[in-house]
């Protein structure tokens, strides 16, 4: 597997896949063809599909700066590598020159060019399942982020601590910040409202809910807002994970220390997601994204409070199993509806699962790793009405006003 840096991108939203990875291949590309009189762009798959709601290309434009270049969406082409394909091309006085660089935006910002090989020397970790790295942490009597040191070095936290200072600064911009968000929908940010709403009788569980969901939606409305969030393991799932962590970090005081242990299993567990299925709406539906964030969020909590490797793979396996299957439908090809509400759904989910963890980790019959499995096929099988083309369920009706 990869380093855990490929889970946690710093970037500006809404879309990892849609703006960071398109975003990313331009670069590449224009760095290989200086020289062009103009370049041009054709987007397939839910590139094109929502490319206009998720901001595919402005984030183009942002690349090209003063060069001149054509975007083109191409909805009618099916035949596709990944649902998120893009065609780059140099062009002469109108005319394509040189080669073709097809380039798969795969979820989280990353981007693979067909054709070219990945560098053997990005790959750090021996080990691609969770049991394979929980029978070596049991063998050596490490814990998982221990693990994670032991394979990243100790530099890793000087990367997780700016991620953390990152995750903080979204949650309190989102949270000081109000007004309508781009787009269209007339979404109001909702975030400070509910962090100082405070209920008519409000019980402890009842704050921690609304104190757990103003800061998701703090960084999901900054996500929206083309404000800078770190993936994680998406832009459009950015907020389950800071959430949970800034509310214990709150609660119980734990130090940074331990956050940034937490974040390094949480990164541990989306890059196993990753690494065996996929972290791409485009590609396996919401499911993908949320469902992997709150993974992560339940695993980083269990590192928190110390739980025992099979605890923390019970609640990574909870949190995860229980998203399966959801869509990827947003109203108008934007990160808003029903996005926002998600993240905040499963920051609380991954609390739940972490609780549940606690006491029924040893009467557990399904692995972390056949979740993983069980997700990417359920995503195949999904139609690609679900997969983040904005054509289907909630877009679908909303557009009929019904």
């Amino acid at each position: 597997m990869k380093s855990i840096k490929d889970i946690y991108k710093i970037g500006k939203g809404p879309s990892s896949s849609h703006t960071m990875g398109p975003a990313r291949a331009l670069e590449i590309f224009i760095s290989e063809n200086p020289s062009a009189e103009a370049y041009a762009v054709t987007l397939y798959g839910s590139l094109a599909d929502t490319g206009r709601g998720h901001g595919t290309d402005q984030a183009l434009r942002i690349v090209a700066g003063e060069r001149p270049i054509e975007i083109i969406f191409n909805t009618a082409e099916k035949n596709l590598p990944h649902e998120n394909t893009m065609d780059i091309v140099a062009l002469s006085g109108g005319v394509p020159v040189g080669e073709t660089m097809r380039v798969m935006s795969v979820g989280g910002g990353d981007i693979e060019i067909v054709g070219r090989e990945i560098p053997k020397t990005e790959y750090i970790y021996p080990e691609s399942s969770f049991a394979e790295i929980a029978e070596l942490c049991k063998g050596q009597g490490i814990r998982l982020s221990d693990y994670v040191i032991m394979r990243e070095g100790e530099k890793i936290y000087d990367f997780l601590y700016t991620v953390w200072e990152v995750m903080k600064r979204a949650i309190h911009e989102g949270l000081t910040t109000s007004g309508v968000l781009p787009g269209g929908l007339e979404v109001e940010r909702k975030a400070q409202y509910l962090y100082n709403q405070r209920h008519i009788d409000e019980s402890p569980v009842t704050r921690e809910n609304r104190i757990v969901c103003s800061y998701a939606y703090a960084v999901s409305e900054q996500n929206a807002d083309n404000g800078t969030i770190v993936t994680a393991p998406t832009c459009g799932a950015c907020a389950v994970l800071p959430s949970v962590l800034k509310y214990m970090q709150e609660k119980h005081g734990f130090s940074d220390k331990a956050i940034l242990r937490a974040l390094a299993v949480a990164g541990l567990i989306g890059n196993l997601v990753k690494t065996n299925a996929s972290i791409s709406g485009a590609e396996c539906g919401c499911q993908a994204e949320i469902g992997t964030a709150c993974a992560m969020a339940s695993a980083a909590l269990g590192e928190l409070f110390e739980m025992g490797i099979d605890q923390i793979e019970y609640a990574a396996e909870v949190a995860f199993e229980h998203h399966l299957g959801l869509t990827c439908d947003p109203i108008g090809g934007l990160v808003q509806i029903p996005c926002i509400e998600r993240n905040a759904v499963a920051a609380m989910r991954a609390i739940n699962a972490v609780n549940l963890a606690n006491f029924l980790s040893g009467s557990r019959k399904i692995s972390l790793d056949m979740v993983i499995q069980t997700m990417y096929e359920t995503g195949k099988d999904l139609s690609h009405l679900y997969r983040e083309t904005a054509a289907g369920g909630l877009a679908k009706h909303y557009r009929k006003g019904s």
